[in-house]
């Protein structure tokens, strides 16, 4: 019986040794394949893997710094790991993502950019109107438009801003009722709005009407160039505005803007003029 005993006793060490030397090989093999693994990992991906383990960091600058670094990176691969950091619970770090993101894709980017535009926070909004500007994506056009009515002249401001950037001939109405709520509009939602009185979001507004070029935005920029009441800024920009869309027709308002009594206004009416006149002979019209 005292054998019996012996021998199981040593069958069970036995037994035991095996196990532990079975997960002593098993953790190297696991180790050596993880360590393979990095070493084929180029420069790059190893630094975007770091961004990436430390955007789950429960310090905010720690994350930020990440998104900050994967910005710096400037590749598809990296925007592509801050897309998660948009959902962010941390304001600044949702901001911090959304000028992380712009590497990738257009229409991409502006997927993961747009519902942003309601967070609750202003600053929030505000970077990621400018953030969807960058992208030039179309769809972001819709969203930007809702935006020139927030209730924060900044976001305001950026959604002007990006609506000139991106050039889609569907927002020249809304910029237009920026300048002049009755101007071209058949909205009747529209033309009771209040008149814009930020300095900045109506500058914004004039400006992206000549970036996008379209005819449809000159009655607006040449009521506000003919208001003398307006700010010198704002008609000084719808002039530029108006020499950039190229239309003769406004070629009249110009010609009394360039006897203005502000001599910035009169040269930039000035040249408005010569542009428009260079792009008719150009046209042959």
């Amino acid at each position: 019986m005292r054998n019996l005993l012996t021998r199981s006793s040593t069958l069970i060490k036995s037994m035991k040794l095996a196990v532990a030397l079975f997960i002593a090989a098993s953790a190297h093999v696991i180790v050596a394949r993880a360590q393979d693994n990095v070493r084929t990992l180029t420069p790059i991906q190893m630094a975007i893997e770091e961004h990436r383990q430390r955007l789950s960091s429960t310090e905010i600058e720690d994350r930020r710094e990440a998104l900050m670094r994967l910005r710096a990176l400037q590749r598809p691969e990296a925007s592509r790991v801050a897309l998660s950091a948009l959902n962010d619970p941390a304001p600044i770090v949702r901001v911090t993502a959304a000028a992380a993101v712009l590497w990738l894709p257009p229409d991409e980017s502006a997927a993961g950019l747009i519902p942003l535009l309601s967070d609750k926070d202003e600053f929030v909004r505000q970077h990621a109107a400018y953030a969807l500007g960058q992208t030039r994506s179309h769809a972001a056009v819709a969203g930007l438009i809702e935006r020139l009515s927030d209730k924060k002249d900044s976001v305001r401001g950026a959604a002007a801003v990006a609506l000139g950037q991106i050039g889609d001939e569907t927002a020249v109405t809304s910029l237009a009722a920026v300048l002049n709520p009755q101007a071209g509009l058949t909205s009747s939602k529209k033309s009771k709005g209040k008149r814009e009185q930020n300095a900045f979001v109506l500058r914004s507004a004039a400006r992206s009407l000549g970036q996008i070029r379209s005819r449809a935005g000159l009655p607006a920029l040449i009521a506000a160039l003919e208001d003398e009441k307006s700010e010198v800024d704002l008609r000084r920009e719808a002039a530029s505005a108006i020499g950039e869309i190229g239309d003769a027709s406004a070629i009249p308002a110009l010609r009394t803007a360039e006897t203005a009594s502000d001599p910035y206004l009169a040269e930039v009416a000035h040249q408005a003029i010569k542009k428009i006149s260079k792009s008719v002979k150009a046209s042959g019209t």
